[in-house]
């Protein structure tokens, strides 16, 4: 573990009402520890790979923000997860762009060579565009994004995570505590155990989209969760439905 004194941008993630480890934050606000600065044991923690929060806050159940850590930084030796003595709570994100920000982080560390097409290997990224365009990733926390019309995003590996947009799009995250997102209407994602799925839905009362969320839980769904790696779509209620 190396200390540091800089300021950087990470990712944190909090309960529904904001809380973190029964500690209050308010977006906006910034907040100081006093005391030792060790990760997984004291100071605020946040990470700078999006996709690391999954090992660590259920993305179903979570909530995420944009922050900056500054003061004295402590990185994780394992991942890019930091400790810091101050941090500042920035703007809330949602899951399919912090999805989408994992992407660019890899692209830009470079821990991957970048392909439109598919990536494989440890913290891989893959990002695809256009009608129809497809994108795969495998590997341990890879990150697979792909946008347009009927587009498909595959991710595969724990922690792994997936995100496809536009009209009739599908999304498919495999391995434990992964993460598939799809923002187009009419769409379909599938999540392996211990996930999440987010999909659109229009809400025709109130004219307006919503994205709606569940977890996948330990497999068959007699947990009372969704089926983990089964395609679920939503009904004209917005109800989680397995496709056939």
């Amino acid at each position: 573990m190396k200390k540091k004194i800089e300021k950087i941008l990470a990712y944190k993630a909090f309960d529904q009402d904001l809380t973190c480890r029964g500690f209050q934050y308010k977006e906006g606000e910034a907040y100081k520890h006093d005391g030792r600065v060790v990760p997984c044991e004291s100071g605020f923690h946040s990470c700078e790979n999006p996709i690391d929060i999954f090992k660590y806050y259920n993305p179903g159940i979570s909530v995420f923000h944009v922050v900056e850590a500054s003061g004295e930084i402590v990185r994780h030796e394992e991942d890019s997860k930091v400790a810091s003595s101050e941090i500042k709570i920035g703007v809330a994100i949602n899951l399919h762009d912090l999805i989408g920000e994992s992407v660019n982080f890899m692209f830009a560390r470079k821990y991957i060579k970048k392909t439109s097409k598919h990536s494989t290997g440890y913290s891989s990224a893959s990002s695809a565009t256009g009608d129809r365009s497809a994108s795969s990733a495998t590997g341990y926390r890879s990150a697979s994004s792909a946008t347009g019309f009927r587009s498909a995003s595959s991710a595969t590996g724990d922690s792994s995570a997936s995100s496809a947009t536009g009209f009739r799009s599908a999304s498919s995250a495999t391995g434990d505590s992964s993460a598939s997102v799809c923002t187009g209407l009419h769409s379909k994602a599938m999540a392996g155990k211990y996930g999440c799925i987010s999909l659109a839905w229009w809400n025709k009362k109130e004219e307006r989209g919503e994205m709606r969320c569940a977890e996948t839980g330990c497999g068959d769904g007699s947990d009372g969760k969704l089926k983990a790696e089964v395609f679920y779509s939503l009904d004209v209620h917005g109800n989680f439905v397995e496709e056939k």
